[in-house]
């Protein structure tokens, strides 16, 4: 059986993270193709989880956002 919880003021919580998308993407209207919006995205919210510090990182190791995404893309 499924238990379906409301939060009134869980919205909120989703569209304060969406916020900074958001503005990235709204001078940007118009995508060529769905597949180039998709990476898009996948970038900036890629480097939006790295600010918060939503990655897996090696014990002891303090890496800055910058060189996190670099491994990322190496």
């Amino acid at each position: 059986m499924i238990e379906i919880r409301q939060n009134k003021y869980l919205n909120n919580f989703v569209e304060q993270d969406h916020r900074y998308v958001k503005s990235r993407i709204r001078p940007m209207l118009g995508f060529k193709s769905f597949r180039r919006a998709q990476t898009l995205l996948m970038g900036i919210e890629s480097v939006i989880m790295l600010r918060k510090g939503q990655c897996l990182q090696n014990e002891g190791e303090n890496l800055s956002p910058a060189e996190l995404f670099y491994r990322l893309t190496v």
